[in-house]
């Protein structure tokens, strides 16, 4: 057991206490402490251990956003998209993903090359040109991808990523400011909002220590679990804000599909599959249903969204059939998307966020997507940082991140006993799942 007692070193003082340590907090601690903030980030998990590390591992515009007419949210998420590709090209990086379409498709060839037009002048024209090819064009590329009634393809580029690095990478650039600190393994047991201070009990989830923090400002950024949390703050009257929504998704064999770039399907049942070669694996996802259990930790991938991916493969690659023992290993998250008044459905619920302020000096920050989680929190650390009388400048987050991963994603070193203990050393490492599932990048324990 890898393990260290983080309660013990706290600062006298803070500023403002984020709780959750996914991607929106890591990316509003960043912000606030450029600006000379005092924060404490704390999660009571790893930080992107949960949803944060449950994506499609993609940096992307969200292509199928478009027949939702949601045209602010992908121009902002391209923008973001392109950026973080200049900024962090040891953990992204530009592909092109080509979408086969058939006679019997839901969106036939012409409404393809119309929305990969206006995807491409949405992102102002940064992204790669797309490309529409015809059957046989499509089959040299995919020759193994079903012929029969192939129409042709649309091609356009997003950005592959490394969702828990980048997540991780913030977080460290957070804390080369002075007056941060990040503590994994550490709950929120109890909180008090006040009128001039908050009082929190938190909890180290590994030595069972309890420590009493007070301060000026606490945001909980701590997505799908928001509900369940918020519900427990009685001094809130919180009223659940969330249509938590399921994705699973496959990491097979590299040879189980002869693929050598991504593939966008869309099966007629109106779903997205993704199909990513990403390392030595292929990445395959996602799914998207209602989530039956109170359990929200630590999913996993039922046998029913298995078989269903792989039987969206097998329609798409009837003669390469993959099969069950293709699989490396499945992982689920929850998608924390906002409800809307007017629709309960999943699919059409929009992906934009939104900030709830249930007492005078608390702030909730939930929605959105992984792609825009910069732009997300400009507005709500420009509020806090007005209480604090410092003016918020948006382009000081536009700059590139001072700690790299030690083993990094695209690049790996060989996994030796000199480079676990410097990651344990640098990395905020904290138990062997730690080590070895998020800073190795490892499937599973060895």
């Amino acid at each position: 057991m890898i393990t260290t007692h983080p309660l013990q070193n706290l600062n006298d003082e803070y500023d403002v206490l984020i709780v959750g340590g996914g991607i929106v907090g890591a990316g509003l601690m960043r912000d606030l402490a450029m600006h000379g903030m005092r924060c404490l980030l704390v999660d009571s998990k790893d930080f992107s251990s949960q949803t944060s590390s449950k994506s499609s591992k993609m940096l992307h515009g969200g292509i199928r956003y478009l027949e939702n007419f949601d045209l602010k949210l992908v121009w902002e998420a391209l923008h973001e998209k392109n950026l973080w590709q200049k900024l962090t090209p040891h953990l992204c990086y530009e592909a092109p993903f080509t979408t086969p379409v058939y006679k019997d498709s839901l969106r036939p060839l012409w409404m393809i090359r119309a929305g990969l037009m206006m995807y491409d002048a949405l992102s102002s024209y940064q992204n790669t040109p797309h490309q529409v090819l015809n059957a046989e064009e499509t089959l040299a590329k995919f020759p193994k991808l079903r012929k029969y009634g192939l129409s042709g393809s649309g091609v356009y580029h997003d950005a592959i990523m490394d969702d828990v690095k980048l997540t991780l990478e913030v977080i460290y650039d957070a804390l080369h400011e002075k007056g941060n600190t990040a503590l994994n393994h550490v709950a929120l047991k109890t909180f008090k909002p006040g009128e001039h201070h908050n009082q929190a009990v938190l909890q180290d989830q590994i030595t069972g220590e309890e420590v009493l923090i007070t301060t000026p400002i606490t945001v909980f950024a701590t997505g799908p679990f928001t509900d369940q949390l918020l519900s427990s703050v009685k001094d809130f009257q919180w009223t659940p804000k969330l249509l938590p929504s399921k994705g699973s998704h496959l990491w097979l064999k590299k040879d189980a599909l002869p693929i050598e770039t991504p593939l966008l399907l869309t099966p007629n049942d109106g779903r997205v599959i993704f199909v990513i070669p990403q390392k030595e694996r292929i990445l395959v996802g996602t799914t998207e249903v209602a989530l039956d259990s109170k359990e929200l930790f630590d999913l996993k991938a039922s046998q029913a969204e298995i078989n269903y991916i792989i039987s969206c493969l097998h329609e798409y690659f009837p003669l390469h059939p993959v099969s069950h023992q293709d699989i490396l290993a499945s992982f689920a998250g929850i998608r924390p998307l906002v409800k809307e008044d007017s629709s309960s459905s999943l699919g059409k619920t929009a992906r934009e966020h939104k900030v709830y302020q249930p007492s005078q000096n608390s702030y909730v920050i939930i929605g959105g997507k992984y792609t825009t989680f910069r732009s997300m929190v400009l507005d709500l650390s420009a509020e806090i940082l007005h209480r604090f009388g410092i003016s918020h400048n948006p382009t000081k987050t536009i700059k590139p991140l001072r700690q790299k991963s030690l083993q990094l994603p695209f690049a790996p070193t060989a996994i030796t006993e000199e480079l676990k203990i410097e990651i344990q050393n640098h990395e905020l490492v904290r138990t062997p799942e730690d080590l070895y599932l998020r800073r190795l990048d490892l499937l599973s324990m060895p």
